[in-house]
Order: structure tokens, then sequence, then C-alpha cells
């Protein structure tokens, strides 16, 4: 608009007299017919147009680098698992084992991820994220050699749990935007609507790739390319540092812990029945799936979750949030949330597959809103040379509300009258999530 104003003539235009038409004999002389105005000329089309808010976001230098980068870099989270569980199962024969070992790997991460983003907060992306991703990736090919040697079963928990020291790139990658936009409150939001929606894609194709790997190649195939994706991602990530963020000052660094601060306990507590509502839909919705004999199509079904929360989170970012406090925005959409959770159980109870199909992806819409509103929350309330530490631990939040509700999810599917009810466990993690949303900071 600015330069526009600038092109426009800064002098008046001279005023140029209308020609006078002779007014035939008889007529006033008078008064003077002027001639009609010239028509004005249609605008032009095909002018330059002012850029999206995405395209805004890739003009700036090194972004589209880190940002393919951590995409590559992050695609693994949704493989490891799935690839753990079908090279263990395939090789050992045994699930109870694949799901034991996963959730030991699960709690190891949820005890050793925030004190690895502290790391990052005081030494900086590339220093201290490298060492990490070395370690896990270590720790992942020690597990593909175990299990192939046929080595002690306690060997596959002591490996697995070493891949607990992956970094959250989705959380690096958001404190890079932070600090390339620290001036820009909306091309903030955008950028964190972007970030919601990768980490949707990643959850939504990382299962799939891990799974045609494992059945289509080998059962080890998974979990090697996991590691390859993951180291390759993260070095390229590490690379830019043209737009790393600084390292904390040591003042930031000794700042208190984000589980001290307030809003921050109450705000986990919430990721944690947001988790739950995940873990039990993933769960839940495979065993309608087998219960229904289209067990192929229940990865289907939970793609379908996924594509309508990309789908809300990138439409979420073309719209400038309302003026008023985050946690207010928050609540509203874990309210939009908690309505959305009925529709599955509600299709699953009186229709069918195709009519669960439509209420998942409805459902999905309010899952990636929920989350950017949330993230961008707890970023307000953690102090800057913590932020990594404070993503990290809402992550681990949500790890942990996910292994929560995939447990009760199956409890609830083989207890209770048919799987179409076992969606009343997301449905009430929802309602759980907005009651602890409700409670306001100290």
């Amino acid at each position: 608009m600015i330069l526009f104003l600038a092109a426009r003539p800064v002098f008046p235009r001279p005023v140029v007299p209308r020609p006078l038409i002779p007014r035939p004999a008889g007529s006033c002389p008078a008064r003077a017919q002027a001639a009609p105005p010239p028509a004005r000329p249609a605008p032009r089309c095909g002018g330059p147009r002012r850029p999206g808010p995405y395209r805004r976001l890739f003009a700036l230098p090194g972004t589209r680098a880190f940002t393919a980068a951590g995409l590559l870099a992050r695609l693994p989270m949704g493989m490891l698992g799935v690839g753990a569980v079908l090279m263990i199962a395939g090789i050992r024969g045994s699930y109870a084992l694949a799901g034991a070992v996963t959730a030991t790997g699960l709690v190891a991460t949820a005890l050793a991820g925030p004190w690895t983003a502290r790391l990052i907060d005081r030494h900086g992306q590339a220093r201290a994220a490298v060492p990490a991703t070395a370690l896990a990736v270590l720790g992942s090919l020690s597990l593909l050699l175990c299990v192939h040697l046929r080595a002690p079963d306690w060997t596959l928990f002591a490996s697995y749990a070493a891949t607990a020291t992956t970094p959250n790139t989705g959380g690096m990658s958001r404190a890079r935007w932070a600090h390339l936009l620290r001036d820009d409150p909306a091309a903030r939001h955008t950028a964190h609507s972007l970030e919601q929606a990768l980490d949707e894609l990643c959850f939504l194709l990382g299962p799939v790739l891990a799974t045609l790997l494992c059945t289509g190649l080998a059962p080890e195939a998974g979990t090697a390319v996991a590691a390859a994706l993951l180291l390759t991602g993260m070095l390229l990530f590490a690379a830019r540092r043209d737009t790393e963020p600084p390292v904390a000052p040591p003042s930031a660094a000794r700042a208190r812990s984000p589980l001290r601060l307030p809003g921050i306990p109450p705000l986990l507590l919430t990721f944690v029945c947001t988790g739950a509502v995940f873990g039990s839909m993933e769960v839940v919705t495979l065993a309608y799936a087998d219960a229904h004999g289209i067990r192929a199509a229940g990865g289907a079904l939970l793609a379908l979750q996924a594509a309508g929360s990309a789908a809300a989170g990138l439409a979420y970012g073309l719209l400038f949030p309302a003026a008023g406090p985050g946690a207010r925005r928050f609540r509203r959409c874990i309210t939009a949330m908690a309505a959305l959770m009925w529709l599955p159980l509600l299709a699953a109870a009186a229709g069918g597959p195709a009519a669960l199909a439509v209420a998942l992806t409805a459902a999905g819409m309010a899952t990636a809103p929920t989350m950017i509103t949330g993230m961008g929350t707890g970023r307000s309330r953690t102090p800057a040379g913590r932020l990594n530490e404070g993503m990290t631990l809402a992550v681990t939040a949500l790890l942990a509300g996910i292994a929560a509700g995939s447990a009760t999810g199956g409890w609830a599917v083989e207890h209770l009258t048919g799987p179409g009810l076992g969606y009343a466990v997301p449905a009430a993690a929802a309602a759980l999530a907005l009651c602890t949303s409700l409670r306001r900071p100290a």
C-alpha cells in the first residue's frame, strides 16, 4: 500500500474545461450543455499482487531450507514407533514384547526430552542437537541389530531407551520462527500454523511409510530408513546457522524451570488430556475397522482425521487471531474440539464406516487450531531463554496423554458392548481437557 501511494502524483492535475455543444435555435442561450465525461478505462488485470501469508514467510532468507530440513528430520517421529513394533513382532513374533519396548521408549522420552531441550537452549541448536541425534540414531541401529541377531530381550529395552535423546525438531523450528518474526505477531501466528500442519503431515505419512517399508522390503527397513532420515535431516537443519536463534545468556538459562511458572502446569495437564484424545482415537478406530472387516481401511480412516486437521491448520494460519488473551482463544478451540469429538460416537452408533469417515474428518478439523493456540499460549508464558524446554514439556505431556489414551481406549474396546462405544473415551478426554483449560493461571 505504501508503494502504491508513493507512485501517485503529488501535484494536482490541471483542470481541462469541457467543450460546449451548440444548442439548436430556440433553446435557452444562457445555459450550455456540457459534453458527457469520457468513460473510465477498465482497470488493468494481471498486475502485481501482494503475496499471501505463507509466501511472505518463505521470502525470508534461509526459511525454505530449514523448513525442508526440519520436515525431513521430524518425519521419523511417525515412523520409529510403528517401525519398531512391526520389526519386533515380525522377527520375534510377539506384539506384547513390541508394545513393552515402545512403552519403555516413551517413558524414557518423557524423562530425557526436557533435559535435551535444556541443553539446546543453553548451548545452541547446532552444538547440542547434533550429538543428541547421533546418540538416538545409534540406539535405533542397536535395536535393529539386537532384533536381527536375536539378542536377549533386555538389550531391546536398553537400545530403544537410547532413542529418547531425539531432539524436538518442531520446537526448534518454532524457536527459529519466533526469533525471525519477533516483531510481527501476525506472521508468527501463520508460522505456528504451518508448523502444526507439518506435524500433522508427519503423523499422516510416517506410519504409512513405515508400514510399506516393513511389509514390502524387510521388517528392519522401517527402522533403518527412519534413522537415516533423522540423521540427514538434523545435519541439514543444524547447518542453517543463519536462522538459528542466539544462545540464551547465562541469566536467562538460570531462570526458573517452566514447570514452576504460573499457568504452565494447568496447560500441561490440558495437553495430557488432549493427548489422550489422540491415543484413544487411534486404538478405537483401528478396532472399529477390524470389527467391521475392513482392517486395511483403519489407516485410511485415521488419515482422514489427520488430513482434516492439517487443512484446518493451514486455513487457521490465514486468519489473524482476534484481539484478546491467547488463553481465551485456546479455550474456545478446546470447546469446539470437545463438541466435535462426539460426532464419531454418534456416527459409529447410528451409521457405518462411511458416516464415521465424515465424522472423523470433521472432528480432526478442531485439532490443529487447538494445538496452534495451545502451543502459542505456552510460548507466551515461557521465557525466551528456555523456549525449547517449554515446547518439549508440551510434547512430553502430549506423549503421556497418548500413552494413557491408548491404554484406556484398548480397555474400552474390549469391555464395552461394541467397538463403536469406544469413541466415548476420546469424547470424555476432550471434555476433561475443556475442564482443565478453564482453570486460570495463578
